[in-house]
């Protein structure tokens, strides 16, 4: 059995959530070339340290803080650290590309970049408490009914994301 093998064992039932032992290079490089179009396209540099930032993130499905990753990258001779990475995840979160996870204050990849009609989204945030993973939801339906709700309220909804905690089907079918 090959990595390539990985996929076709993840849980129909819990595809928002990869298998843990999931093979990440097909996320990757799929993500890195989005990346590297979206930069080009909008006149943008995608430098060796936001590549690297990016990266990094999109290593796992862990959500990262600024500090986890400066620690995790081997910066090879260019100058790095939280302000840095800083740099680059407010750089990606303008594009689209990251997700800040508020209530653990750490970054997550954006699986999602752009929604079917090539809008960007509010997106649902499953959080296992457990293992720490994070899967990425973007339910339209649910951004509808948040937007009707806050409409009749007569709010303006900003960032429409939402967190959610408990366990991934990993973690809770051990339980």
């Amino acid at each position: 059995m090959g990595e390539d093998h990985d996929h076709a064992q993840e849980r129909p039932a819990a595809g928002l959530f990869p298998a843990a032992r999931h093979d990440h290079r097909a996320c990757v490089a799929g993500l890195l070339d989005h990346a590297d179009e979206l930069c080009r396209d909008q006149g943008l540099r995608l430098t060796p340290n936001r590549r690297v930032v990016l990266e990094c993130l999109l290593a796992d499905h862990k959500p990262l803080s600024a500090y986890d990753i400066a620690e995790r990258i081997d910066w090879q001779g260019r100058r790095g650290g939280p302000v840095q990475v800083y740099r680059a995840l407010r750089f990606f979160e303008d594009l689209g590309l990251v997700h800040r996870i508020e209530s653990l204050n750490a970054f997550v990849a954006c699986t999602h970049p752009v929604d079917g009609d090539g809008a960007r989204h509010g997106a649902q945030f499953l959080v296992c408490t457990d293992c720490g993973r994070v899967a990425e939801a973007s339910d339209p339906a649910l951004r509808r009914d948040i937007g009707r709700m806050a409409r009749q309220a007569g709010f303006q909804v900003q960032d429409p994301v939402i967190e959610i905690k408990g366990l991934c089907p990993d973690c809770g079918g051990r339980r």
